[in-house]
């Protein structure tokens, strides 16, 4: 999964160095301010894919002292500075520059080069689009895609698909601005264009500002796992009851559980350690990306008996139990 993740970001990140390069130069030769914030946005999307691979790679840190749970979320906080850089640069630059072309017209030149640039583009964010729809496709089902983007927990994909799709409709509004604005011999067109990139832009980084924040601040994990998961609880002999399940997503591909069960009162507390051994190990089998489960276990008989003790089945899940 972080695989293909991280070949999404790269293929936008390649895409984006050359694009923007191309369309500077598109701009300095023909004075479209469509094209410079164009080339504004490439830029800031460039420097955004380098930002959400380095959130991939210190995410990926181990747990330590300072750090328990690991840093899984460092990847959610880098996503939510990429929305703060598209809205403050991207949209804030690009609205700025087609102020200055409204009031101030400048006449553009021959315009080919502009359309040449913006075709080729096309292409190159066509292809990183597919690349990153592609990935947030996987497993979809029958969900709408906008619901797969919020219920997704990999803002490395959500991000470029944003950034994408915002980069194609810049494209298309750019090239309108330019071939009306030399049609009409009106620069001001070329400057509203400039203005209505930068209203885009700063529409898809409030979306993914707000993504970003609910995976930060801690979203539980899918209600279809967490459903399995106490299902697969229930399906245990010693357990009587169990309260729902809940998790937090640390990371894309991480998930902590807490679970509340009540188990049957003739359990001596060796028996009660191996079921809590038993219940961690089903789970994790079944479901790999819960990493840690904290389990809070009460007699069926009596809910205030209190059994404290601390059960490993590996070095990277421990269960403790308590009852109230």
């Amino acid at each position: 999964m972080a695989s293909s993740s991280k070949t999404a970001v790269y293929a936008a990140l390649v895409a984006n160095l050359g694009i923007a390069v191309t369309k500077f130069i598109a701009a300095y030769f023909t004075a479209s301010s469509a094209m410079v914030s164009e080339g504004i946005h490439s830029l800031v999307d460039s420097g955004n894919a380098i930002l959400i691979l380095l959130g991939m790679k210190w995410s990926a840190r181990p747990a330590d002292e300072e750090h328990p749970f690991g840093y899984g979320k460092e990847l959610y906080f880098w996503t939510l500075i990429v929305a703060v850089l598209i809205f403050a640069i991207g949209g804030g630059m690009s609205i700025y520059e087609g102020i200055i072309h409204i009031n101030h017209p400048v006449k553009s030149s021959d315009p080919t080069i502009n359309y040449i640039v913006l075709v080729i583009a096309m292409v190159f964010e066509g292809i990183a689009w597919f690349l990153a729809y592609k990935k947030i496709n996987v497993g979809r089902g029958k969900k709408g895609l906008w619901q797969t983007i919020k219920d997704s927990k990999d803002p490395a994909t959500f991000a470029v698909l944003f950034e994408d799709t915002a980069a194609i409709l810049g494209l298309v509004i750019a090239f309108v601005g330019v071939f009306l604005g030399h049609y009409f011999e009106e620069p001001r067109i070329d400057g509203a264009a400039s203005l209505l990139i930068g209203i885009v832009l700063a529409v898809v980084a409030i979306m993914l500002a707000r993504e970003s924040k609910g995976l930060l601040v801690g979203e539980g994990a899918d209600p279809r796992l967490v459903k399995k998961i106490h299902t697969l609880v229930y399906e245990d002999k010693a357990v009587k009851d169990c309260a729902k399940p809940l998790t937090m997503h640390l990371g894309p591909e991480e998930v902590f559980l807490a679970l509340d069960v009540k188990f049957s009162p003739t359990l001596t507390v060796a028996e009660l350690s191996k079921a809590i051994v038993r219940l961690e190990t089903n789970i994790r089998r079944e479901y790999p990306q819960v990493k840690r489960i904290f389990v809070e276990a009460k007699s069926a008989f009596n809910p205030n008996d209190i059994f404290i003790d601390n059960v490993e089945d590996d070095d990277e899940i421990e269960g403790g139990f308590m009852g109230e």
